[in-house]
């Protein structure tokens, strides 16, 4: 039964996206009967949370409403009686993020926020403290559903499925917007004029699209974007993809594949920012600084549009859609992070995948994609195999599982380098990873 004034918490509240997030709420104030909304954050970040928060409240008034804008230290607190609850919380801060890019890097190997050693890190630290967060909502909010925005995606809904055994998460991620914003653009369509067919994993799925007499256009937009730059993600560099390798596929990367199909090229373009000082988590900081100082004006009552450079375009759309069709029984058509439920048939039927899916009360249905060609298969088993090793060190601590994540992982040269990048960052990060505690005293004592 539906209820008539609904309690939606954000943990990581204090994060630059989250008048984003607002803005996405009060755009459906007609279809989301919004009572109260916490923002909710930790002690490091209360400064932060003061700022935005109270852009929140303005942006609320502004908009005419009566909805209770609560900040708050106390997550448990929060999390009593919630409907909805999303993450998009960051484990250790942007510092953490840059250590994550600049280590790796210092070794001459990929470092990047979601991908590669730096991706696995993000986890390690991210995972306990969602299994953590989803105890408490099975004491305080049983019935509520968790829409995780917190990176890495997939492997975050993966544990939470896995270790967590809460059936109601939904991962959430940008990049299909973008890409479907982009890409109809390119060939003179509205997105709503197109299907758009994902299958595989959070930042590394494939897409086929289709108009609406059921004729597929994927070609088509091949040829569009190799005449012209189709970036669609702000963090990621635009270098081309081979025309030849993308028409062999069939099918339209990710964005994020330029990392597995142009890695020598995207490894000099970070090699060459790392010594400026200037990889991605670099300059996002000092994006956000800019972006908590227009935050801090008593006059600004609306998301301010330079928060499309700190690369989180079409976040409400995702997230307030979706708990908008799940509250609404919508039925709305949204790429997610859920369990596989066959849907790719080469992939483990329980595991996470990110796919096409109709978001009813019920939660995500996810639509079969089939099996892939053997160019896609190949690369997504192994990262597949890769994330599941990932999660289960995150949740053990075990040294060895976390070296065998790394091995598998096709951005780390495996052998001496893997366990020296390892090891390194195990040390970096040792106060957010209390489980890999035996471990890193260990490597320190060899030190």
């Amino acid at each position: 039964m539906k209820k008539d004034r609904i309690k939606i918490v954000t943990i990581g509240g204090g994060s630059s996206y989250t008048p984003e997030l607002i803005e996405g709420y009060i755009k459906r104030k007609d279809e989301l009967p919004i009572g109260e909304i916490w923002l909710v954050d930790i002690e490091e970040g209360k400064d932060k949370l003061e700022i935005v928060g109270n852009l929140a409240k303005r942006m609320v008034k502004e908009a005419g409403l009566d909805w209770e804008v609560h900040l708050t230290l106390d997550r448990r607190e929060a999390l009593k009686g919630a409907d909805f609850v999303s993450t998009q919380f960051r484990v250790g801060l942007l510092d953490a993020r840059i250590k994550d890019e600049r280590i790796p890097l210092s070794h001459g190997v990929m470092g990047q926020e979601t991908n590669g050693a730096g991706g696995m890190f993000k986890a390690f630290r991210t995972i306990p403290v969602i299994l953590e967060i989803v105890e408490d909502m099975k004491e305080l909010c049983p019935d509520a559903w968790l829409v995780n925005f917190t990176n890495p995606s997939g492997m975050v809904a993966e544990a939470v499925l896995k270790y967590g055994k809460f059936e109601k998460v939904v991962g959430l991620c940008n990049v299909p917007i973008m890409h479907n914003m982009m890409e109809s653009k390119v060939i003179g369509k509205k997105p709503e004029d197109l299907y758009f067919q994902y299958g595989g994993l959070n930042h590394h799925h494939w897409h086929r699209v289709f108009d609406r007499e059921g004729n597929e256009v994927t070609e088509q937009i091949m040829d569009k974007i190799f005449n012209q730059d189709e970036n669609t993600v702000q963090n990621i560099t635009s270098i081309p993809f081979f025309e030849e390798q993308i028409r062999d596929l069939g099918m339209l990367p990710c964005a994020y594949h330029r990392y597995y199909y142009l890695t020598d090229d995207m490894l000099k373009k970070e090699l060459e920012e790392f010594a400026k000082g200037e990889t991605r988590a670099e300059v996002v900081k000092k994006v956000e600084a800019e972006l908590f100082e227009l935050y801090k004006d008593p006059n600004l009552k609306e998301k301010p549009e330079q928060l499309t450079k700190r690369g989180g375009a079409y976040y409400s759309d995702a997230a307030c859609e979706l708990i908008s069709s799940i509250y609404n029984d919508k039925k709305t058509d949204m790429v997610v992070s859920t369990r596989n439920n066959g849907a790719l048939a080469d992939l483990p039927y329980d595991c996470a995948v990110e796919v096409s899916s109709i978001i009813t009360a019920a939660g995500p249905k996810p639509m079969n994609f089939g099996k892939f060609p053997p160019a896609e298969r190949g690369l997504l088993q192994v990262m597949k195999a890769m994330e599941e090793v990932t999660i289960e060190a995150a949740v053990t601590g075990d040294y060895g599982k976390a070296l065998q994540a790394f091995t598998l992982n096709p951005l780390v040269p495996s052998g001496k380098v893997a366990k020296v990048i390892l090891d390194e960052m195990l040390v970096a990060h040792k106060k957010h990873l209390p489980q890999f505690k035996n471990a890193i005293e260990k490597i320190e004592n060899t030190l």
